[in-house]
């Protein structure tokens, strides 16, 4: 399984971008796919997830993140997506994309139990 993290860049405080994560290789039809980041200095932290599982899904937010991210994918369900909204200087950091496989019960937000890994992609909010 590979993932590939895309859609990084430059913007201000209040402005909106994508991010997305594109899966290859995979085999099996329940996982899950998170989001997360890491700002200069800090550990990584958890910031959004989805669980696939048939055709059932199920979403998760750190608290910093909720009501301004949201997370989807696509009909294949091998693309992910991260639309950010009223992105703040704090959200500046490398995101990272990740997957694991197999059943899940509840929607996990320690990057540990995660099987693989995408390269990061910059997100920088400044004015």
């Amino acid at each position: 399984v590979q993932l590939q993290a895309s859609g990084g860049g430059l913007v201000q405080p209040g402005d909106s971008l994508s991010l997305s994560c594109a899966v290859s290789g995979r085999t099996f039809s329940t996982y899950l796919m998170g989001w997360f980041r890491q700002a200069p200095g800090k550990a990584r932290e958890f910031v959004s997830a989805i669980g696939i599982k048939w055709s059932a899904s199920d979403t998760r937010y750190a608290d910093s993140v909720k009501g301004r991210f949201a997370i989807s994918t696509d009909n294949g369900k091998d693309t992910v997506y991260l639309k950010m909204n009223s992105l703040k200087r704090e959200d500046t950091a490398i995101y990272y994309c990740a997957l694991r496989r197999g059943f899940w019960a509840v929607v996990d937000d320690r990057a540990e139990q995660y099987d693989f890994w995408s390269q990061g992609t910059l997100v920088t909010v400044s004015s």
